[in-house]
């Protein structure tokens, strides 16, 4: 039987939560030695290690923070990748949200694991330390999960109003960067939605010049040749690939350590690309959690893919045959294993 093609899309902060304690329980042993890597960095840098962050019970003050959060959400990702069953999925690219975008690296080949986790180690305490502002979440979508044009337009008028950024392509959603009171004036300026407008705890102004502090430490803390081209193609937050044939790993560092640090990271055209270049049979998406599955769904509905409409098809169609597997998702994990 031919390999199914899939996309493997990685999660960003904010995916592991009280629901995924324990989610690095009950390791294979390969999986398990990547895991005991971490923690022994994690030991000499006097930091709790992940896998007893993963075992205690969940305090958002801790597990949330960006030097516990990043490297505990990295962790559980390498786990469901190595858990693929790779005899029937050729994976064909791999994508992520914000995040998400150093663990791509890192399961496609262009760094290490470990050098993976050294990243994203150092990215997370160094926006957590030296990084400013904050993020708002707010939806420009009916309840059909289509683009709500008008709602749209209000969202980015607002944006600009206050001074505030855009900092991630969401779907059917815009993540908003800026300084606490231009968040502040978004907050009672944007029309209730349900929980929305809503400030993402923990988080600072990710994807906008409010870090653009961080990007000199960044620089400094790694060499170039830590990275390599890709064993696998990566879509990244602009909708470019990087190919095993002809990434330029010079340009690969100055984009990972420094525009995507400052510049809005459009996840939406990444699976966009990844779609329309990849043609995959299923999308896979890696745990912790599920927090992407409906951002992938509406851009999936905003691009018809599949003769996809609405949400209400979505729903019917993942019942039936679903094109999305979340690992996130007891009854989906099985599929992919």
């Amino acid at each position: 039987m031919a390999k199914k093609r899939v996309i493997v899309v990685c999660p960003g902060r904010g995916s592991y939560t009280r629901e995924t304690s324990n989610y690095l329980s009950g390791l294979k042993p390969d999986i398990s030695s990547h895991i005991i890597s971490f923690d022994k960095k994690r030991e000499s840098e006097n930091l709790t290690r992940i896998s007893e962050l993963d075992k205690n019970n969940f305090r958002s003050k801790i597990h949330m923070t960006g030097e516990n959060a990043s490297p505990l959400i990295y962790a559980c990702s390498v786990k469901d990748f190595m858990l693929i069953d790779k005899t029937k999925y050729d994976i064909v690219a791999i994508c992520g949200n914000s995040m998400g975008w150093y663990i791509a690296l890192a399961l496609g080949g262009a760094i290490t694991f470990d050098k993976g986790y050294d990243l994203i180690q150092t990215m997370g305490t160094l926006t957590q330390n030296h990084g400013s502002g904050g993020q708002i979440i707010y939806p420009i979508i009916n309840d059909e999960w289509q683009i709500d044009i008008e709602k749209k337009e209000l969202v980015l008028k607002e944006i600009e109003n206050s001074n505030s950024f855009i900092s991630i392509y969401l779907g059917g959603y815009i993540v908003i960067g800026g300084d606490q009171n231009s968040l502040d004036r978004l907050l009672k300026k944007l029309p209730r939605n349900d929980k929305y407008p809503f400030q993402i705890p923990f988080h600072s102004a990710f994807h906008t010049s409010l870090l653009s502090g961080v990007v000199a430490t960044a620089q400094s803390s790694f060499n170039r040749n830590i990275f390599n081209r890709p064993s696998i193609p990566l879509v990244d937050g602009r909708g470019n690939i990087w190919s095993p044939w002809s990434t330029n790993k010079s340009e690969l560092y100055n984009y990972t350590l420094g525009h995507q640090i400052i510049k809005p990271y459009n996840f939406s055209a990444s699976i966009e690309v990844a779609l329309k270049e990849f043609c995959p049979d299923n999308i896979i998406l890696l745990g912790p959690g599920n927090t992407l599955g409906g951002p992938v769904a509406q851009v999936l509905i905003d691009h018809n893919w599949n003769d996809l409409k609405a949400k209400s098809e979505f729903v019917q169609n993942q019942a039936e045959n679903p094109f999305v597997l979340s690992m996130g998702i007891d009854e989906q994990r099985g599929i992919v294993m």
